[in-house]
């Protein structure tokens, strides 16, 4: 599979505009789905789980190279890892290995596989296996999306035996425990055969997880059933689970909704229906994380080479109308790339707290006057929502504003293309990959990454100085001193606001506490069913 074309589809597609895929919903004309899928009168089946994710299903199901929020939530159910993580707290535990590595700061970890685990073709894993997913994941040819989160502290994965694997690092890297869960280890003997990537791609999957997937229709459904085979640490708990793609927000509220319920649980939920999906006996909660809206700059377009008017910028929006109006009060205004909530977060050295008077000033002090923007933007529902608000807010210190929200298969095919543009609004969620710093910065911020060149910025004396300060708070071991790392390289990406974070929004689950109890609401799309029970 040509590896730049399968990254281009995982941007257009799959949701790097939202890591989080709301990117995907954008594509509503053509992934929203059938109102039925032939699962009615599964609210009655306690064999059965009936779920409805917001976002397409019609993008790569690679483990290697989707973002697709559908896709990464069924591929946790299908697939493992050596290690994998809760989905909630993010703490690792053994997957595929049998144990946790016994020295965080070693250069090199074995592991152990677990004995009997099968693939749901009925083959063993073996180390082969293991080996075969790293070599893909750091092949500089394949240039795979997750390769963006291994290749910089991970030299090889050696085979010692058919039980058991060592993993070399290039220097101690504390945070590869939590981070293998990225690399999830798929079959050799399926997915080295020719054409097997584009299968991936199309939708095959053959794991040794809790569920084997048995039905995949892209623009429907994907239904899974117990794997009888599965010996690790989470058996599925319901013998069958279907999973509808809606991306429509009322018809996936009505899918939830009534004594007539077809589906017991469903993410994405828009605002405006929290309350009523509460009066009707379901359970609705938000999760808090990374999803957020970034405006991301051209640099090589003038005067957005001026830290001075991206600064500007920033300080114009009118961040509380935003979240009251658009977000009606589901957000918080970005004091950080990270999220108030993260571990790691620090108010930055520079905040766009709104501050119209300092955006005129700026703007005066870099001598631009009479300002056009045309404000390009993936359509998704609630960012779209918020667009007014930036647009209001910039028409008042006296920038002419016109918005140009589009479909985002459209849109980043314009940003493959290298035409020339502005400013752009999208979605991103790094946290369906992980929580940790490293990682969340890694998604956007990688030299050679696309996002990179989308802001022509990768090969500014700016970008080297900040990947140099990313290297060395990786390979910093103690912790209080990589943390002060950290908060000087989120206070540079703060005070460039080269692609950089307006608002972080809350990410709604609702369910039917009669029928399904164990759910834990994401701060991520998607949702994980490895221990919800039918009751």
């Amino acid at each position: 599979m040509n590896s730049e074309f399968s990254r281009r589809d995982f941007l257009r597609y799959s949701g790097a505009t939202g890591a989080a895929a709301f990117i995907a919903a954008t594509l509503s004309a053509c992934s929203g789905g059938p109102a039925s899928t032939g699962s009615v009168g599964a609210g009655s089946n306690k064999d059965l789980i009936t779920a409805v994710i917001g976002y397409g299903n019609d993008q790569s199901w690679d483990p290697t190279q989707t973002a697709s929020a559908f896709a990464m939530a069924g591929i946790n159910h299908i697939y493992e890892g050596l290690l994998d993580t809760d989905p909630i707290t993010r703490e690792p535990y053994p997957a595929l290995a049998t144990a946790l590595p016994s020295d965080l700061n070693a250069t090199t970890w074995t592991f152990t596989l677990r004995d009997g685990a099968k693939w749901h073709d009925g083959q063993p894993v073996t180390a082969d296996d293991v080996v075969f997913t790293f070599e893909r994941v750091l092949d500089p040819e394949a240039n795979v999306l997750v390769g963006n989160f291994f290749k910089s502290w991970l030299q090889e994965v050696k085979k010692v035996d058919d039980k058991n694997v060592e993993l070399v690092f290039k220097f101690p890297f504390p945070d590869a425990a939590p981070r293998l869960t990225i690399a999830k280890i798929m079959p050799k003997h399926v997915f080295s055969q020719a054409g097997a990537w584009d299968q991936a791609k199309s939708g095959k999957a053959v794991g040794s997880g809790p569920y084997k997937q048995v039905q995949h229709n892209p623009k429907s459904n994907t239904s899974f059933e117990a794997f009888d085979g599965y010996n690790g640490p989470r058996p599925a708990t319901v013998k069958k689970m279907n999973w509808l793609t809606i991306v429509d927000a009322a018809a996936r509220v009505a899918k939830i909704s009534g004594g007539s319920a077809e589906a017991q649980i469903a993410d994405n939920i828009p605002y405006a229906n929290v309350e009523q999906l509460k009066q009707q006996g379901l359970t609705v909660e938000g999760g808090k994380g990374m999803n957020h809206m970034f405006l991301m700059f051209n640099t090589g377009a003038k005067p957005f080479d001026d830290v001075r008017v991206r600064q500007a910028l920033h300080y114009a929006i009118d961040k509380q109308k935003m979240i009251d109006v658009a977000l009606k009060g589901h957000g918080t205004a970005s004091s950080s790339f990270l999220n108030e909530g993260h571990p790691d977060h620090k108010r930055a050295s520079v905040v766009y707290d709104y501050d119209p008077e300092k955006a005129k000033a700026l703007l005066k002090e870099a001598g631009v006057s009479n300002l056009t923007i045309n404000l390009m933007a993936v359509n998704v529902s609630w960012i779209a929502d918020c667009l007014p608000t930036i647009a209001s807010s910039w028409e008042a210190i006296g920038i002419k504003t016109t918005l140009e929200p589009q479909d985002t298969a459209a849109l980043f095919t314009k940003m493959d293309q290298f035409q020339d543009y502005q400013v752009v609004a999208a979605a991103s969620n790094p946290n369906q990959f992980g929580m940790d710093a490293d990682l969340i910065l890694h998604y956007n911020y990688v030299p050679g990454g696309l996002w990179m060149k989308y802001a022509k910025w990768d090969g500014s004396d700016d970008a080297k100085k900040l990947f140099a300060m990313m290297d060395e708070a990786s390979k910093e071991t103690d912790k209080a001193k990589r943390t002060e790392l950290i908060h000087k390289y989120l206070d540079f990406v703060a005070e460039q606001a080269i692609l950089y974070p307006v608002v972080h929004n809350e990410l709604m689950t609702a369910w039917d506490p009669k029928k399904l109890s164990g759910i834990r609401a994401q701060p991520y799309p998607g949702i994980n069913l490895l221990q919800a029970k039918r009751t």
